[in-house]
């Protein structure tokens, strides 16, 4: 398919890891590191019917076409392989030159991708519901709609994507009898009881972010860096481009809105991104450019964490990590079990229940959980998706303590928080649990 020359990324604007990875390419574009460049094409019905599912067996966006032309579909695995064809820039500090820096960056991935996912899918979704006043339902459908064929008005679009949500969403009987995207929302631990625990969540997150980007321009300071398109995902896509809560970041957290125009480099003249110069008059009259960052457009020096992004990395180890590991040990006894053989097919990724999977990841099956969030109980689906994810980071962990200094300088950083301990762990609570993972399937180790 392609000619040899670049990559074709195919994606939905309104897609949570589209908006990671659209990100991270305009800026390894932008700085030189592509020299092939990349196209970034919506992934409408046929394609995703006549291509992509061939292609890697599953329709789930973004997929990214190689200029060899073979496909991979997976946020991580897309920046993974395009670090390693194309390392500079790096998209993650050093783990042995900076280990604070790299652990920092790769522990807000897993949060952002996995632990955000509910406040942006709920937050998209609940406004789309007929019975709620604060309503997107139109909008939402037509960016849906949009995918059906480029080729039809806006109004048949929009009808399209209407008739979408009944068919796929069941929008008319939502609270009553959830299906798709409702009951992936409760399989999440998005329920009745459990929603307010989590708007105080995502709020508790926005703080934290506004409060660091009035300071820094990017995580961790001039330039950014795999965190901050990991908060792509869950920011741009489904809190700073749906109308409703669009609205409300910006007027209660401009500073994030801000950052997301930077870090999404389209319309940031004012809001001053990465690649970008910014003049003053000399004495002479002449321009005088600098870098248009904070932090003189660079990384901070010195292994630093800014103070201001120390409470996200709170949050992850209040409130993700403990869930992480109930869940390690849930999967870990339901591959020991009777109901799995080792190397057998496991569920898939986070949105919902996997087809095959329902009697174990719902009504307390033995692939579901407890968990707690703001001192509210709730139960959440088993994703060994996240078991994969932190396989991924066990590396970079494993790097940034590798030495007597980093190990030091790690643990310093995480010593206040709950539950580092066993972070620093990571291999012990991933033995009983680890994944194989091939294109969008997942599948148990086999004994050896």
């Amino acid at each position: 398919m392609t000619d040899g020359n670049g990559y074709r990324l195919f994606s939905w604007e309104l897609s949570y890891f589209s908006g990671k990875v659209r990100a991270y390419m305009r800026w390894k574009e932008r700085l030189g590191g592509l020299p092939q460049g990349f196209e970034d094409i919506l992934a409408t019905n046929d394609l995703l019917a006549g291509l992509l599912l061939p292609a890697t067996g599953t329709m789930a966006v973004p997929q990214l076409q190689k200029p060899d032309g073979t496909f991979l579909q997976d946020s991580s695995e897309i920046i993974d392989e395009i670090e390693r064809a194309h390392p500079t820039p790096a998209v993650a500090p050093d783990p042995i030159k900076s280990p604070r820096q790299c652990l920092a960056v790769w522990i807000i991935e897993l949060l952002a991708d996995e632990w955000m996912l509910p406040l942006g899918f709920w937050e998209r979704w609940r406004h789309t519901l007929p019975d709620v006043s604060a309503n997107h339902a139109r909008y939402n459908a037509l960016q849906w709609g949009s995918g059906d064929s480029q080729t039809k008005n806006a109004r048949e679009r929009l009808a399209a994507g209407e008739n979408l949500f009944e068919v796929l969403f069941g929008l008319s009987h939502a609270r009553t009898q959830p299906i798709g995207t409702y009951a992936g929302a409760q399989a999440l631990g998005v329920t009745p009881e459990t929603e307010g625990a989590w708007d105080l969540s995502m709020v508790r997150i926005l703080e934290v972010l506004d409060n660091h980007f009035a300071e820094h321009d990017f995580c961790l300071g001039g330039q950014p860096t795999l965190a901050d398109f990991a908060l792509m995902a869950p920011l741009y896509p489904h809190l700073y481009r749906d109308p409703v809560p669009g609205y409300f970041l910006r007027t209660h957290f401009p500073f994030i809105a801000d950052w997301v125009d930077r870090t999404n480099h389209t319309n940031a003249l004012s809001a001053r991104t990465y690649d970008q110069k910014i003049y003053r008059l000399g004495e002479d009259g002449e321009l005088q450019a600098e870098p248009a960052t904070s932090d003189e457009g660079l990384i901070l020096p010195d292994d630093q964490v800014p103070e201001t992004l120390l409470p996200l990395l709170g949050i992850f180890f209040e409130e993700m990590w403990p869930t992480l590991e109930c869940s390690l040990r849930t999967l870990t006894s339901f591959i020991a079990s009777d109901d799995h053989r080792p190397g057998e097919e496991l569920p898939g990724k986070s949105f919902t229940v996997t087809p095959g999977f329902e009697k174990f990841q719902t009504g307390s099956g033995a692939l579901t959980h407890d968990f707690e969030l703001g001192g509210v109980a709730g139960e959440r689906m088993v994703i060994p998706y996240q078991s994969w994810m932190l396989q991924r980071l066990l590396p970079v962990l494993e790097a940034c303590v590798a030495t007597p200094a980093g190990r030091i300088s790690v643990e310093t950083m995480l010593q206040d928080f709950p539950g580092h301990r066993s972070f620093l762990e990571l291999e012990r609570a991933l033995r009983g649990c680890r994944i194989r993972k091939k294109g969008g399937l997942l599948f148990s180790e086999e004994i050896a």
